[in-house]
Formats: structure tokens, sequence, C-alpha cells
């Protein structure tokens, strides 16, 4: 089970919303290069990068810091927010990210998703972002009628590298994960699943793990972390066998 520390950027800060609201900011840190410098010496082996101002504008804002971000480090890093186009997938890629998670256009066109898979074998990620069930895409703000299973359940055919599925109402909430649609989305594909949303404490992390035989690969922390509710070092060590408390 992984343990992929979340760098969202806004205004080339390193910030969390909560619920995806950019009215409820929170800005953690001026310097994303350095924070994903601490993250890897901390023992994270992937960084997940969201470009929120990319998401809320339809396209890749902060492509130069991504890059700086992927040269400081020397683990592969996951990028998302704002990538609508195969064009953009290339840019992104060139800047040095591992994986390109696509969302509001995939969500959109199977057809586009499935060219790029074919195209960028191996570096696709489906980003599912859901209220209730329901695909929320642009940056959390338009709902959809999309059931988010149902649509998982397509795209997984696709040759898709995994799904990162977000419950926005416990996205900066530190509610707890929502394990019920984990363990069902997890059933229902063929595709390795990340969760995300909620992660708040050492439990939640036991909590994912004891779905890693459902298929659920790794989780992206984001709030806890930040606010020190979970240390990543003491995460990494209660996933990979070592002692830890239950927070």
């Amino acid at each position: 089970m992984m343990i992929i520390p979340a760098i969202d950027l806004k205004e080339g800060k390193v910030v969390r919303l909560r619920q995806g609201d950019p009215s409820q900011k929170t800005v953690y840190s001026e310097d994303a290069v350095e924070l994903a410098r601490q993250w890897e010496d901390q023992g994270a082996r992937f960084l997940h990068v969201v470009d929120l101002d990319g998401a809320f504008l339809g396209a890749p804002v902060h492509l130069d810091l991504m890059e700086r971000i992927a040269k400081s480090v020397q683990i592969p890093i996951q990028v998302g927010g704002g990538i609508r186009s195969l064009e953009s997938v290339i840019s992104v890629l060139q800047a040095g990210a591992e994986r390109v998670i696509l969302g509001t256009r995939a969500v959109g066109s199977l057809l586009f998703l499935n060219e790029a898979c074919q195209r960028f074998k191996g570096q696709i990620l489906l980003g599912l972002d859901a209220k209730q069930g329901y695909i929320a895409v642009e940056g959390w703000t338009r709902p959809t009628t999309l059931k988010a299973l149902d649509f998982a359940r397509q795209a997984s055919r696709f040759g898709l590298s995994g799904i990162v599925y977000t419950d926005i109402f416990r996205d900066g909430m530190l509610t707890g994960p929502n394990l019920a649609a984990l363990s069902e989305m997890a059933e229902a594909i063929s595709v390795p699943l990340i969760a995300s949303g909620g992660i708040s404490s050492l439990k939640d992390v036991r909590a994912l793990m004891a779905l890693e035989a459902k298929g659920v690969v790794g989780m992206i922390i984001g709030k806890a972390l930040y606010t020190g509710a979970i240390d990543l070092a003491e995460a990494i060590a209660l996933t990979r066998g070592g002692r830890s408390h239950v927070g």
C-alpha cells in the first residue's frame, strides 16, 4: 500500500481547500519545491501534484513549477488539473510527470480517454471526483448525472494505470475516507484504485490497508499531513509492517 502526499498548487503556493471550495483555502507553503523534497526525505515513493488553477481554468497553469518539482526529487510524480487535451498531456509529461490524471475531459468523452490510454500507455490515470456517488467536473464546480461506479466500470476497460477516487464531501474535512464506496468500486473495476479524501488518522490508514486485497493500491493524503494529524514516516512504516500507534 503506497502513501502518496498531495501537493495542491494555487497561485504558485501549496494550499488545501475544503471540499474543493477556493473560497475556503489554507496556504501551507510558498515553496512547493522544498516541500516536495521534504516528503521525499520522509520516505514518500510518489507525489500527487494538482494544478488547482488549471482545474478551474481548463488548461495547465503551473507547468514551470511542476518541472521544478520533478527535477528536485528522485521519486516520480503524478499530475492532474486542467488536462483536457492530448497536447496538455504531452506538456505535462514533458514537464517531468510520470503519470497524468484525466478527469473532466475523460468524463465527457470516453473516446478521448481511450485515445490517451493507447497513445500514452501506462501513464494515464482516471480521476473520478464524486458527490454522493455522482461525478463532478471542472474543478468540482459542475455536478453531473453520471454515477462514478458505472463510469469506472466502463473506463477500466481502456488500459488505465488506475483510478483515483475522491469523495468531495470528505476532502479536506478530516472525517475519514468513504470505505463503503471505495470497497464497492475496487470490486467493480479491473484496474488499481487509489483512495483520496478524508484520510485523517493512522486508524484510517489501517482501514484502507484492509482494502488492499480488493485492489486499493494506495492513498493520497493532504490536509492530515499538513496539520500534523498524520506523520508521513509513521504512516509509511505502518504500511510496511512497522510498529505504530493508531491515531
